[in-house]
C-alpha cells in the first residue's frame, strides 16, 4: 500500500525524510570520524565518514549502516563507534 500511496504522491516527501539532519565529530588515531546519522522512514539511520590527510590530500570514506535509533543522540554516537571500529579494523586500507 506505501508503494500506491508514494506513487500518487499521499507518502509524503521522501527526500525530506531522507536529509541528513546532525552531524559530530572527533579525532581517532590520526582520522577524523564524522558521525551524520540522517532521518529515515521516522528513525535515524547510522551513517559518516572516515578521513585522515595523506600525502597532502585529504581522503574519505563513507559509511552507511542498517542500525536505525529512535533518537539523533543514540545514532550520533552509535555512528562515532562504527567510525572508531573502521578505524581500528580496517586503518588506511580502508580508503583503497
Amino acid at each position: 500500500m506505501s508503494f500506491l500511496k508514494s506513487l500518487f504522491g499521499f507518502g509524503g516527501s521522501r527526500a525530506a525524510d531522507e536529509a541528513p539532519t546532525a552531524q559530530a565529530s572527533i579525532e581517532h588515531k590520526g582520522f577524523t570520524v564524522t558521525a551524520a546519522p540522517f532521518r529515515n522512514e521516522g528513525q535515524f539511520q547510522t551513517a559518516g565518514t572516515v578521513a585522515k590527510e595523506i600525502d597532502g590530500e585529504t581522503k574519505e570514506h563513507r559509511f552507511i549502516r542498517a542500525d536505525r535509533h529512535a533518537s539523533m543522540e543514540d545514532a550520533v554516537q552509535f555512528s562515532l563507534m562504527k567510525g572508531r571500529q573502521i578505524v581500528d579494523e580496517q586503518g588506511e586500507r580502508v580508503f583503497r
